[in-house]
């Protein structure tokens, strides 16, 4: 039987969600003219840390009076802009520079006699792009060759190509990309496997459509291994192997999801595993996951990122927020479905571990949430920028209400509208209203009296957690509390803590759950039995860390300094970055580390680094 993506008028696969017309987070005036797809050709020059070529843009034209295309820029320098008519024909063009905006960047507004079809910009990146992260050989693993990658979510691919970058907008695109020999391109796009490295030059092709902010790009020193019929890791050389048995689960995944919400549609699903500084834990760049080393841990604990990143090759890649005040439906949708298939892989047990993880995370930093900041529906992002949405409201809350639905319908009806809403709007951009248009007709109207209106309301526009919350619950973890209470009571010591060989998950379970502070003697006991300092789980160490530094244990500080400048990802360095910011002795500390951190840290974590200690010298 043909899938349902075949049999979609292609007009639909376009479609964009009439709200989705203004989004406060771009330029672009899309209920005027759309991107639909684009033409790279570029020449990735490390020695100055720039992308140098052309962006062709195709256009479809709304407003058929409209004399003026907006494109979203940020310290892009343009070179040249032409127009390209019909028949291939390209003139000059005439374009300025809008008003730069903090947030926003700066647009770029080109001037149009005559509507053209085309338009192909010339430009050069700034070394400082905020999209682009730039490493020397010595931030590798394999300490020879320079590294390049990409972090166009939220509104950071417009520093690296300018384009109309909202979510609002899908588009196909193709690139040529030109690379020092003997490094290897990679993008979200087909990439082949057994590419000639020779050549430095690689051909990429995108035949779905995508928004923006899934646009990547990476270069360097990059091996592949094969992990199943569609699957590959890519990695640095010294890396490959270690990630591929690792992510050896990965087809499992694939299946299983499938067998839940229908076809996987993008083809292959390969992962490439990025040096530490990665910001992130995953990025579902369509075809090409962008992962962070930090859960290459040995014993696939952590390998749930990858069920959450393929998660989105259904919502969020398949199924789009049309802005990122509704990113809730796909982080939300995701973290869902990553549930469902840590179940289905490794067991009710592992997903329910990692539910009472995540739900605990999810109030504990609420607590620190204005009250408008934890609804699921919220305000459009006016004068903020769009990072700041991605929090676990998005995520947590999000599943959380998911999973709320199930609970109130049954399993097997949820999974079916489930299934229905990802097929019914496969490759489009949506806002909150669809969805809830859409749950109603085919959820909530089928089961009445299932879901009360005020319920419904209590999830999505109330701060805080409903009292129809169901806190998830876990047998195992029960034992580990009991674990801590006799471990701090004296009962049990910590070396028969060790004893009990615990997942990671048990170990973050065991460190949530002990008191801001101990003394010192008991966290070096601790550090004896279980080696916490230096920890290479970096689940474990964000939570160890901060605990010795509000506790005065001196003897983490060396392990502190070696974990904040090696590693990236934001997650997992910022407690530690924020508890060290609370006194004078460990800010002046934080300051120091930052300066040796920071010429290896992508700019998304810099940025929230500096933010948190210059926030800790304001006067209270």
């Amino acid at each position: 039987m043909a899938s349902l993506y075949s049999l979609l008028p292609a007009l639909a696969l376009f479609a964009v969600s009439a709200q989705a017309a203004n989004d406060p987070n771009s330029f672009a005036e899309i209920d005027k003219v759309q991107v639909k797809s684009l033409v790279l050709n570029l020449d990735v020059a490390f020695k100055t840390q720039q992308l140098v070529g052309t962006a062709e843009l195709s256009l479809e034209w709304k407003d058929k009076s409209a004399r003026e295309l907006r494109l979203d820029t940020r310290d892009i320098a343009v070179a040249k802009v032409e127009l390209i008519d019909a028949a291939g024909k390209a003139t000059p063009a005439e374009f300025s520079l809008g008003k730069p905006d903090k947030i926003l960047g700066t647009p770029l507004l080109v001037q149009m006699p005559q509507q053209a079809p085309k338009v192909r910009v010339s430009y050069a990146t700034s070394p400082a792009a905020s999209g682009l992260q730039w490493l020397g050989p010595i931030q590798t693993l394999g300490k020879l060759h320079p590294f390049l990658f990409s972090q166009s979510q939220a509104i950071h691919a417009r520093s690296w190509v300018p384009l109309q970058d909202t979510p609002a907008v899908r588009f196909t695109y193709s690139a040529d990309i030109s690379v020092p020999k003997p490094l290897r391109a990679v993008m979200s796009a087909n990439n082949d496997p057994k590419a000639d490295m020779e050549k430095g030059r690689f051909h990429f092709k995108m035949d779905k459509p995508i928004p923006s902010y899934l646009l990547a790009i990476a270069v360097g020193d990059i091996a592949v291994k094969s992990t199943g019929p569609r699957t590959a890791v890519y990695a640095e050389p010294g890396m490959v192997e270690k990630a591929a048995k690792e992510f050896e689960d990965t087809e499992k995944m694939i299946v299983a999801t499938e067998k839940l919400y229908g076809d996987y549609r993008w083809g292959r699903y390969d992962i490439l595993v990025l040096p530490p500084s990665f910001p992130f834990g995953g990025m579902e760049n369509p075809r090409m996951t962008f992962a962070t080393p930090t859960v290459v841990v040995g014993d696939k604990s952590l390998t749930s990122l990858v069920a959450h990143e393929l998660a989105h090759s259904w919502s969020g890649n398949l199924v789009t927020n049309s802005s990122w005040k509704d990113i809730w439906l796909n982080e939300g949708f995701t973290s869902y479905v990553e549930g469902r298939i840590v179940e289905a892989v490794y067991g009710r047990e592992q997903a329910e571990m990692e539910d009472v993880i995540s739900q605990f995370g999810l109030e504990k930093e609420m607590a620190e949430l204005a009250p408008n900041d934890q609804l699921l529906l919220l305000a459009p992002l006016v004068n903020r920028d769009p990072d700041e949405a991605l929090t676990d409201v998005a995520y947590i809350k999000g599943s959380w209400f998911l999973s709320f639905l199930e609970s109130r319908v049954g399993r097997v009806k949820f999974d079916a509208f489930l299934r229905s809403w990802f097929d019914q709007h496969a490759f489009q951009s949506v806002d909150s209203q669809v969805f809830l248009d859409f749950l109603q007709k085919n959820l909530l109207d089928k089961n009445p009296g299932k879901v009360k209106p005020a319920e419904l309301d209590a999830w999505l526009r109330q701060p805080g957690l409903p009292e129809s919350a169901q806190a998830a619950k876990s047998p195992r973890f029960d034992k580990v509390d009991a674990a801590r209470s006799e471990w701090l009571g004296g009962v049990r010591n910590a070396s028969a803590l060790a004893e009990a060989k615990w997942s990671t998950q048990e170990s973050v379970r065991f460190l949530e759950g002990l008191p801001q502070t101990l003394d010192t003697k008991k966290l070096a006991e601790l550090d004896a039995a279980l080696h916490l300092n230096g920890t290479s789980n970096g689940e474990i160490a964000q939570r160890w860390y901060p605990l010795t530094v509000r506790s005065g244990f001196a003897d983490a500080r060396p392990a502190i300094e070696k974990f904040l400048i090696g590693i990236g990802r934001r997650k997992l360095v910022m407690p530690t970055w924020e508890a060290l910011a609370a006194t004078p002795e460990g800010l002046s500390f934080a300051e120091g580390v930052f300066l040796k951190a920071r010429p290896g840290m992508h700019p998304i974590t810099a940025g929230s680094v500096q933010a948190a200690l210059e926030k800790a010298k304001k006067p209270k």
